[in-house]
This record gives C-alpha cells, sequence and structure tokens, in this order.
C-alpha cells in the first residue's frame, strides 16, 4: 500500500528480457533505499514491484506479462524517469489517499495548458474506468495522488502544482503519452458490495 506521494524519480537503467518478462534495473537517488531490503514493495511510476536484488542505489524488479500487459511498463526503456515511493508504514502521514500500486488501466495524456504557476493536465481513461472517477474525487496517474477537477464522458482534468511538476515525471510527460491509472479503491469496493447486495 501507498499514499500516491512521490518520494524521488529513479531512472531505468536497463531492461533485460527474460523468457517472456522482462527484469529491470533501477537506479535511485542516494540513500532512498536505506533500509530497504530485498522483498520489499516499491511503487514505480504507479506499479508495485518486489526488490529481488539490490545493489548500492540500485534495485532489480521482474515484471510479469500480466502487468507488462496491464501498465506502460512495457513501453519503458532504459533512460526513462520513473516515480518511485516507499510502501506506506503505521509511522508514515496518509498524505495522499491509499493507493495499491495495482494499476486498472492505462490512459492517455490528451492536452496540457500553463495555469498561472500551475498546469492544467486533461486525460483520458479507458470506457470501462470512467465510472470510478469523479469530480474531486482521487486518482492515481503514474502512481501521483492527484484531484479531480472536472469529469466529461471519459475524460478528467488535474491540477499540477509547480512542486508536483518540478519533482515528479509529469513535467516531461508530453500530450499523447500513455500514463497508468490507478482508480480510487473506495469506489472499486463501493461498486462490488452494492453488486453483491443486489444478488449480482
Amino acid at each position: 500500500m501507498f499514499t500516491g506521494l512521490i518520494e524521488a524519480m529513479g531512472r531505468l537503467e536497463q531492461v533485460s528480457e527474460r523468457d517472456g518478462d522482462r527484469r529491470l534495473r533501477i537506479v535511485t537517488p542516494s540513500g532512498f533505499l536505506e533500509g530497504v531490503e530485498v522483498g520489499a514493495s516499491i511503487a514505480t511510476s504507479g506499479v508495485c514491484l518486489t526488490a529481488v536484488a539490490l545493489d548500492g542505489d540500485v534495485f532489480e524488479a521482474d515484471v510479469s506479462v500480466e502487468t507488462l500487459d496491464a501498465t506502460t511498463a512495457r513501453e519503458w526503456e532504459a533512460g526513462r524517469p520513473l516515480n518511485l515511493e516507499h510502501s506506506l508504514t503505521l509511522a508514515k502521514p496518509l498524505g495522499g489517499h491509499l493507493v495499491s500500486g495495482h494499476v486498472d488501466g492505462v490512459g492517455r495524456l490528451v492536452d496540457r495548458q500553463e495555469d498561472a504557476r500551475s498546469w492544467r493536465l486533461e486525460l483520458e481513461v479507458p470506457e470501462a474506468l470512467s465510472r470510478y472517477i469523479a469530480r474531486k474525487g482521487s486518482v492515481a496517474v503514474d502512481g501521483i495522488s492527484l484531484t479531480v477537477n472536472d469529469v466529461e464522458g471519459s475524460c478528467f482534468g488535474v491540477n499540477i502544482v509547480p512542486h508536483t511538476w518540478a519533482h515528479t515525471t509529469l513535467g516531461t510527460t508530453e500530450v499523447g503519452a500513455a500514463v497508468n491509472i490507478e482508480v480510487d479503491l473506495i469506489a472499486r469496493y463501493t461498486e462490488r458490495l452494492l453488486a453483491a447486495g443486489n444478488g449480482s
């Protein structure tokens, strides 16, 4: 479990093909991996990855075919910047919202406009996900906890403040780029409970 508050940006150093899936080697800022052990979960641009090897400020993680098919990870190439967050602990403030790191689908950035010192982004999601996104609700985009400003059909808008723009990958995300989308956990579980109550 994570909060969607990005702690650092790493860089994908190497991608190794392994019998249909992949192993990633990711360089992190100095000190980011302090206290991290093999087996720990690290949110990587919204994807919960397990550290299977550690080497100084570098960790390696395996990415299954399922994850490659359901996220943007199949497009990742060496040199790509990645948003990083340690897993949530009881001692860590929940400043964003509850994020599982289980990506629901791939969206796309369709527009970005400057708005004073901030940026307004418009994103499009698969139609099946649009029902989970509500005005003033929460959504994770490439692992970043964001508040939804407006919704129209399968598109929604968010406002990105200067800090988030400068300290996450959003500042370099171009219009047309694919992004990982995780909808609010509460919305998903509410739908499931209502369906169970209706005998569905």
